[in-house]
């Protein structure tokens, strides 16, 4: 998700793990945590396919956030310690003793790793991937049932956590707030589940009117809503696929189904290189070979749209008539943004058509 929702989810799942005991200090010390696993795109990578195949690795790892958890609880237990004293309102420190510091420890331990995992976990929602179980697999986990940016879910949040930092308020009206944020935000991702099981079922519906077959499926919400989705399907031979657009009100019969080709024997004599292959592998088989000009691109199709994919990579030139390996140079596609309230007019009408007719030039 967008470092804004993460910034605010962090913020108000600590404040509602630790209380009111450091004020504001306790939103702002989540938000931080909250943003500490991005982090890893600060991080020197041999090359774009790395950077792109690695991010939301070992930082977004649950069993690392096990591990670290304590050892930053106890950091920020020592700058912080709870005490039973501070608990009941009282300031003198004499009454604080050692077990009071290792209750302290673990809640701090407890806040930390609620703010990482839960990082982890929205992240996962979305279509890019994470590897929740780094390093036992690498496999990234990308459940889709999240547009990156979601004002929907985010502004809840976003709104309990100016709340939590406005001076003079009163603290039962804080945790209120909090809390019907957090859980308005909770409702918010079981209703994408429920969206996405319903689109699901009626593309398939529609693939079998249709006698569409597909290798490969993806299906993720069209960006800021949860009501129209972009699905890919890719057929088993890999020559092609087809960009499809349905919303929660559409019938199988109104899904839009658009199909395009893939040049995918472009890279049949340079595909044993292992950045193919990660690629192939992290895109989950929902990609696209295209030529440009003498330069052969790999296209994940799981993020844009038809003419505007974010991750399009050089892997391949055409020399003397001969595919060789290419330098990988990430090549992203501006997306015409003038189109954007297309988008809320589809989702009632299904008329309304969003993927080119043709392919890009």
């Amino acid at each position: 998700m967008d470092s804004l929702t993460q910034i605010v989810l962090g913020g108000t799942v600590a404040y509602a793990a630790l209380g009111s005991k450091l004020g504001p200090k306790t939103a702002l010390y989540g938000a931080a945590l909250g943003t500490l696993p991005d982090l890893d795109v600060f991080l020197p990578y041999a090359g774009e396919v790395e950077a792109f195949t690695y991010h939301r690795g070992f930082s977004h790892s649950l069993l690392v956030h096990i591990i670290v958890s304590p050892i930053l609880a106890w950091l920020l237990a020592k700058v912080h310690p709870i005490s039973k004293a501070t608990t009941l309102g009282s300031s003198d420190p004499s009454l604080a003793s050692e077990s009071d510091f290792r209750a302290s420890w673990f809640r701090w331990a407890i806040v930390v790793f609620l703010c990482l995992s839960t990082h982890a976990l929205l992240d996962a929602c979305t279509v890019y991937g994470t590897q929740l179980m780094w390093p036992i697999t690498e496999y990234p986990v990308g459940t889709s049932n999240l547009f990156i940016i979601d004002p929907l879910y985010t502004l809840p949040l976003l709104f309990a956590f100016i709340v939590l930092l406005v001076p003079k308020t009163s603290m039962q009206f804080k945790q209120k707030t909090n809390y019907i944020a957090l859980g308005l935000s909770s409702i918010y991702i079981a209703w994408s589940f429920a969206a996405k099981v319903i689109i699901d079922n009626k593309v398939e519906q529609a693939l079998v009117i249709n006698n569409i077959d597909s290798s490969s499926y993806m299906s993720t919400p069209a960006p800021l809503n949860t009501l129209l989705w972009r699905i890919v399907a890719v057929q088993p031979d890999e020559q092609g696929y087809y960009e499809i657009y349905a919303s929660v009100f559409d019938s199988p019969e109104q899904v839009s189904l658009t199909y395009y080709p893939s040049q995918a024997s472009l890279i049949e004599s340079i595909s044993d290189d292992w950045r193919i292959k990660r690629l192939r592998w992290f895109t989950k088989g929902v990609y696209a070979i295209s030529q440009d000009d003498s330069k052969v691109l790999l296209s994940d199709l799981r993020m844009g749209i038809e003419c505007a994919y974010v991750f399009n990579f050089a892997v391949g030139q055409i020399e003397e008539e001969q595919v060789v390996i290419g330098d990988f140079e990430k090549i992203s596609q501006r997306p015409d943004l003038s189109g954007v309230s297309y988008i809320w007019q589809r989702i009632w009408d299904p008329s309304v058509v969003l993927s080119p007719a043709k392919p890009c030039d």
